[in-house]
């Protein structure tokens, strides 16, 4: 399956989260995301060699979000981004989450400088 090609649906109150096996099954196709402990929430963390790069990336991942109508809680500590998803309507996570998560890891980001000398 590949998530990159589909597009988030709606999602409303009362939605049931994705059960346990579908969760376990999909987290496969997302490679860098984790679940959260305790949360029903997907996590990734993505390391930059500087901020701009950081503050590029992050630029990317609004634009996804905002093209699939599903957006993430992003945190930014300088050089660190870390993305975190879930389904706040439905308080758990839907099949959006991972889409919008396949699409972040399909973004190209820059490569860590190699210090030289």
């Amino acid at each position: 399956m590949d998530l990159t090609t589909k597009t988030c649906v709606s999602t409303s109150e009362g939605t049931p989260p994705l059960p346990e096996d579908r969760v376990k099954e999909l987290i496969r196709e997302v490679p860098g995301w984790g679940l959260a402990s305790g949360e029903p929430r997907l996590e990734r963390e993505f390391t930059f060699p500087e901020f701009a790069p950081a503050i590029a990336f992050v630029h990317k991942v609004a634009q996804v979000a905002e093209k699939e109508g599903h957006h993430p809680d992003i945190h930014i500590h300088y050089n660190k981004v870390k993305l975190v998803l879930w389904t706040h309507s439905i308080g758990g996570l839907s099949e959006n989450d991972f889409i919008v998560a396949a699409k972040i890891n399909a973004l190209d980001r820059p490569k860590k400088r190699r210090k030289t000398g």
